[in-house]
């Protein structure tokens, strides 16, 4: 499901979340203070608990979401990948939450062009901590199962709300993308879709070649 600059989308199914959460669980002495990894502004709104990035779950846990974000068609589609990066993982629990805050331009491990949640826990394991991105209107609110990711512009404002009971599981990271553009990548990632639709509902065609021509051509124009 997407909306005019977000994606929700089911990456990995429910067994798959509760082996993760499981070896989340395993290394308790591998946990520290979210604010650790935090810019100077997010540190003083965040509130929660992360695995530290250099232990040997985190490595492993990290590189596979990583490696299935790249390879999801989808995702593809809609992010245009070049590496996706700084992927942690996090406990919010009773009090804990992620105040009001934009996430930095660039990090040591690389541009912020999309930042993406993949909920590991489901949602009545636990009561509040709903991811809020704003939007023009508004906030929209975003709480989902466990397994599905949801990817959204790094130039977002968006706030995790406290969490009220239980322990919220989630797996967070950032994605630069070959197009920095948000306007740019929806463009694309329209073409994209329509292209493939036609190629499903009516096989190949030399009109269809001129429009994956103009995709690709227009990718070389946009990308960096």
């Amino acid at each position: 499901m997407s909306s005019m600059d977000h994606l929700i989308h089911a990456l990995i199914d429910k067994s798959k979340s509760k082996s993760i959460v499981k070896k989340l669980l395993k290394n308790k002495s591998s946990w520290e203070e979210g604010k650790k990894t935090a810019g100077t502004h997010a540190a003083k709104v965040k509130r929660n608990m992360q695995l530290d990035t250099q232990s040997g779950v985190a490595l492993e846990c990290s590189q596979n979401i990583s490696e299935l974000i790249t390879g999801d068609q989808l995702l593809k589609s809609f992010c245009l990948p070049r590496r996706v990066h700084g992927v942690r993982f996090t406990s919010t629990s009773k009090g804990d939450g992620y105040g009001t805050h934009v996430d930095n331009a660039y990090m040591n491990s690389g541009r912020s062009d999309l930042s993406f949640t993949l909920f590991l826990s489901e949602p009545h394991e636990y009561k509040g901590g709903e991811l809020c991105i704003q939007t023009i209107q508004g906030s929209e609110e975003i709480k989902l199962k466990a397994g599905e990711i949801v990817i959204y512009p790094s130039t977002s404002l968006h706030s995790v709300k406290t969490v009220e009971t239980g322990t919220r599981f989630a797996c967070i990271g950032w994605i630069q993308s070959y197009i920095a553009s948000n306007e740019d990548r929806q463009i694309l990632f329209g073409l994209d879709a329509g292209a493939r639709g036609i190629l499903a509902k009516q096989g190949q065609s030399d009109q269809l070649d001129l429009i994956f021509q103009s995709y690709n051509n227009l990718l070389r124009r946009l990308g960096d």
